[in-house]
């Protein structure tokens, strides 16, 4: 054991395998549950926005349709950015999601483009882009193009948009942990023993803790780490 944090009971593996049993039914049924409510989703409504809305690409302003890049689906991440301000300044949540965007073949293959629409100046935000690797389609949306394709919502939520033609229409919207489906990694914590380590959680006593800033280290997004440089931004 070289762990400092307290530890789940110890016992034999026939009531270890007890647990898990009960615990998989639960499970199973927060699957089936996930899978119903895919289903209303799917059922939804839309509402049409001006697909000519202009935002900034690497080609200038083009439309907003061009962004769907001739696929029928758009999924949109709105990621929040602080101009003006420094690399280590940015927000640690949207450059934890977006640093999980990678292949994007299979959506492809769903006729699904995947896009991030970020605020602020197209050059600022596009050299963060730059400095930390991706390469998925990058836009800024200029403050007068912002009412028209965030309406009530704002930057930090993810966007599904449908193209039929010429028209385009929002789909679907959410935010806040909503935006975890763009990676695996909460996911992945939550089957740890220690899960995500963040203050909300239900762990039981002597379970390690994060502080409110369980995003950033040593003042950063943790998701810089794997670039740092001595000449880093």
């Amino acid at each position: 054991m070289t762990t400092d944090h307290a530890i789940p009971p110890i016992v034999d593996r026939a009531t270890w395998q007890a647990q898990i049993d009960a615990l998989r039914m639960r499970e199973k049924a927060h699957t089936r549950e996930g899978d119903a409510i895919a289903a209303a989703r799917r059922r939804l409504p839309m509402v049409e926005i001006d697909g000519q809305t202009p935002v900034h690409g690497h080609n200038g302003l083009v439309p907003f349709i061009d962004v769907f890049e001739g696929r029928s689906m758009l999924f949109a991440s709105y990621h929040m950015w602080h101009a003006g301000k420094s690399t280590a300044e940015q927000c640690p949540g949207c450059t934890l999601f977006t640093n999980q965007i990678h292949d994007m073949t299979f959506l492809h293959s769903r006729d699904v483009t995947v896009a991030v629409l970020c605020e602020g100046p197209y050059a600022e935000s596009d050299a963060y882009r730059a400095f930390m690797g991706w390469e998925l389609p990058w836009y800024a949306v200029p403050a007068t193009s912002a009412p028209a394709l965030i309406n009530d919502g704002h930057f930090g939520m993810t966007v599904c948009y449908l193209r039929v033609g010429e028209r385009v229409f929002e789909t679907y919207w959410t935010t806040d942990r909503g935006d975890e489906i763009l990676g695996s990694s909460y996911l992945m914590l939550d089957r740890t023993v220690y899960g995500r380590q963040e203050a909300w959680e239900d762990s039981p006593d002597g379970w390690p803790r994060r502080s409110d800033e369980a995003m950033r280290s040593n003042g950063r997004p943790i998701a810089h780490w794997s670039r740092m440089t001595d000449t880093m931004p």
